[in-house]
């Protein structure tokens, strides 16, 4: 390897020895016949010391560095001189003294400085999200972010959860937000849809015999965006099967308590307190009110209406989704008073914003057909658009539920980050476009004529 240690790994103890070191220029700072230098990596800070004699080859490499370069560094590792040591970093007692620098990597002027204090615009941080990756306060919350989902990892392995992946392109289902669509090169005319959630196959996973599941999931939805919400997500899914609302509450307090302890060394209280959806309601106008006390307050909310009605469009539609079961006790309300149906559905609420959402899922085709009917999906249209899921509950469903958190949400609200965005490490914007990359653009005309796609022209006036 290039390098011996990393840039915040040195200590007291490893004075007298030798490294190398290679990061980028931070900062430097020509004292005439002395050049110090802050060499940077995700790890830390280290000074470097560089004078012309004995080395002056690398003091002439030195004088030509700018903030931003990648070099590798070679020396002695000495004690500060007193009264310059720096207690406000790790390696603040040790400084690298040079007799070898190679820049590997020198940088262009950079649009701004990466540093924690800095204020510039989103749009230019976000067109340069690889420096704005570099300041710590950003290179922070994915370290967290990092840590929590390997710790959840570790959980969910220790209660014999596998970790099983779904398919990106999968079968549009539009029922809530919009699909992504993906055309088909190889079946013109036909398209694959990206995943608004793993919520069918995961099922049919019940069904297969995996009793417990889980995935880190990446998640699409095409609807308008806001603080919170990114075409793009990702999520820990979760289904199990045997299984009713209590065991669900308790795998997620259990594991709750397990990453929190692990990453953040904090003890959670559990059971969360729980709250029905009316009540919520009545008492706090909102279905995910924060109450209770502590930076760190969870909170079940239980016991949603199965339905909404839509005036609009003159129907019942499904509060959660239509693969949610009622409660046993309203059953026999179905079709008759259906605004009264309460679901086996739960949100998990932390600190006022709603972090997961599950349900006790229909195992019965019968009954599946039932809440089919009651939101205006005929038996044909079922077929047509979920016929693998109903395909497979004709081969021993067990019961089942489960639930998903979103990730995203729980680290910004974790970091105190002002928007999601900021736990993504290549976000969009509230327009949906990737400062980044430029995306989304336009293709080629040969790529179109592969799909057998045409693009409609835009006419004066803006119809086309």
């Amino acid at each position: 390897m290039l390098r011996t240690h990393t840039c915040g790994g040195l200590r007291e103890e490893d004075i007298g020895g030798s490294a190398d070191l290679c990061g980028w220029v931070n900062s430097r700072r020509d004292h005439g016949k002395l050049i110090f230098i802050d060499i940077g990596d995700r790890y830390g800070i280290t000074q470097v010391v560089i004078t012309p004699k004995p080395f002056p080859q690398a003091y002439e490499q030195a004088k030509k560095l700018k903030t931003g370069d990648v070099i590798k560094v070679s020396g002695e590792i000495n004690r500060r001189p007193a009264k310059t040591e720096n207690p406000k970093i790790p390696t603040g007692l040790v400084e690298i003294f040079t007799h070898d620098l190679e820049i590997l990597g020198p940088a262009a002027e950079l649009p701004f400085i990466p540093e924690d204090d800095i204020e510039i615009s989103e749009e230019v941080r976000l067109r340069h999200r690889y420096l704005d990756l570099r300041r710590p306060l950003v290179r922070d919350k994915f370290i967290l972010r990092h840590r929590f989902n390997h710790a959840f990892r570790t959980f969910l392995d220790q209660e014999g959860f596998l970790e099983i992946e779904t398919p990106f392109l999968t079968k549009s289902t539009p029922e809530g937000a919009r699909d992504f669509l993906v055309p088909s090169r190889m079946t013109p005319n036909t398209f694959y849809a990206l995943p608004q959630s793993p919520q069918l196959l995961k099922q049919i996973l019940m069904v297969s015999g995996f009793d417990k599941y889980y995935q880190i999931a990446r998640c699409f939805r095409d609807e308008d965006l806001r603080r919170d919400r990114q075409p793009e997500f990702t999520q820990l899914d979760m289904e199990a099967s045997f299984v009713d609302e209590e065991d669900i509450y308790a795998v997620t307090e259990k594991m709750y308590a397990f990453v929190f302890k692990q990453v953040l060394g904090i003890d959670l209280k559990i059971p969360f307190p729980r709250i029905t959806y009316r009540e919520a309601m009545e008492k706090h106008g909102s279905d995910k009110p924060d109450i209770g006390e502590g930076d760190y307050r969870f909170l079940w909310v239980t016991d949603f209406p199965l339905f909404d009605y839509d005036s609009e469009e003159d129907r019942w539609k499904p509060s959660h989704h239509p693969f949610t079961a009622p409660c046993p006790r309203d059953c026999d309300l179905l079709g008759k008073d259906n605004g009264a149906v309460k679901a086996r559905a739960y949100d998990l609420v932390f600190n006022g914003s709603e972090i997961a959402s599950g349900s006790v899922r229909i195992h019965d085709q019968e009954l599946q057909q039932r809440i089919f009917s009651e939101i205006g999906i005929s038996p044909e249209e079922a077929q047509q658009k979920f016929a693998h899921l109903l395909r497979a509950f004709q081969y021993g469903a067990p019961p089942h539920a489960g639930i998903a958190f979103g990730l995203d949400r729980l680290y910004a609200l974790l970091t105190g980050s002002e928007s999601i965005r900021e736990v993504i490490a290549f976000p969009k914007t509230q327009k949906g476009f990737c400062l980044l990359t430029d995306a989304p653009s336009a293709v080629d005309e040969k790529q179109l004529a592969e799909l057998s796609l045409e693009l409609s022209v835009q006419e004066e006036g803006g119809e086309s």
